[in-house]
């Protein structure tokens, strides 16, 4: 039986309103981008990954990642490092903030993470990462879940050996991307490591990894038995992709539409981080939005030139009048934001 993308779910107590989960991503997951990706149709977001180490430090640019908003709920925060016991004080800030879940991560390869036990690494160290799950679940009141690569090396079944065990250990959801850590992001997800996880656990699986459109969405769910698929890179710059796997809308949005969508991130952006640090962090936006043929190449360029994000706005807008409206109409449907922001000391989670 075929499940319905639009369907809810559960992790633990908590319930989800779609199949769709959008990706933690690193510099790309901030706020603006989680309420967007809910207002399209994901039905729980995640935070990039924080540092626990950081948290546990209280650095203020990553005590800044627990700024959540009442309209992005279900939220994961994803954390990351290597020692049990710190984890399990990030995980308790992060239950403080406000996170519906508190998600580890098991998966990323990047080598400044990996050289420090933490990441993909953790996966040929089972007695680690279970006792890093157990401090967390012990910790925390909400939903623990891991986030899997396959493993380091190419071919590996790591993440099969390591999940039930993880799962044992209080892991109450687990997400496979079915890369190995070696591979990064080339080559395809070998999705039938996928099926076997879900075979061999008794909790939610979610599928990551070449979730690109509706059809695969929907081939993932059918052929997998996955409670659920993660949407990464196809999102970035582009939430029409998970409108589409959403059922929410279908082809290329208008160049209005373009114009209108990155303006608002734009501002979220900057409200969110900060005008200065919103300008840097922005311009690789520029092309996700603008690229699929939707602007000539030399557009992207000549806003990464710009100096300030106002002088974006009317260079966009000058291209794109119609967006003036269209905006309009976008801001109009957001909720106030007084009827955002948790009931939180947030001043020391400003995103500094």
């Amino acid at each position: 039986m075929s499940v319905d993308i639009q369907s809810s779910w559960r992790i633990g107590p908590v319930e989800i309103p779609s199949r769709i989960v959008l990706a933690p991503m690193a510099g790309v997951s901030v706020q603006a981008f989680r309420r967007q990706g809910r207002r399209f149709g994901a039905g729980l977001v995640c935070s990039e990954m924080v540092s626990c180490a950081g948290l546990s430090h209280g650095n203020e640019r990553t005590l800044g990642y627990l700024r959540i908003g009442r309209d992005e709920t279900p939220l994961a925060v994803q954390i990351f490092g290597s020692e049990p016991q710190v984890m399990a004080e990030a995980a308790r800030m992060v239950e403080d903030a406000g996170a519906d879940m508190v998600d580890i991560n098991f998966g990323c390869p990047v080598r400044k993470v990996t050289k420090t036990g933490a990441g993909a690494t953790l996966l040929e160290e089972p007695d680690r990462a279970c006792r890093i799950v157990e401090a967390v679940a012990a910790a925390v009141d909400v939903p623990v879940t891991v986030k899997m690569r396959r493993g380091l090396s190419d071919g590996s079944r790591a993440a099969l050996a390591v999940g039930p065990q993880l799962v044992e250990a209080g892991a109450a959801a687990l997400t496979l991307h079915p890369r190995s850590a070696k591979q990064m992001y080339t080559g395809t997800a070998d999705h039938s490591l996928t099926t076997e996880l879900v075979r061999l656990v008794g909790v939610p699986v979610i599928a990551s990894g070449d979730v690109t459109s509706r059809t695969r969405a929907q081939q993932l769910l059918d052929e997998t038995g996955c409670a659920a698929v993660m949407v990464g890179r196809a999102a970035q710059g582009n939430p029409w992709a998970v409108g589409e796997i959403a059922g929410a809308n279908d082809g290329e949005p208008s160049r209005e539409e373009v114009v209108a969508e990155l303006v608002l991130f734009m501002r979220a952006t900057a409200h969110e981080l900060g005008p200065d640090r919103a300008t840097g962090f922005l311009k690789k936006f520029y092309g996700w939005y603008l690229g699929r043929g939707r602007f000539p190449k030399p557009f992207k360029q000549e806003l990464v030139q710009l100096a300030t994000l106002t002088e974006v706005e009317e260079r966009l807008f000058a291209a794109a009048p119609g967006a003036m409206s269209a905006l309009a109409r976008l801001e109009g449907e957001l909720p106030a934001e007084d009827d955002v922001l948790l009931d939180l000391p947030i001043s020391i989670y400003g995103g500094g």
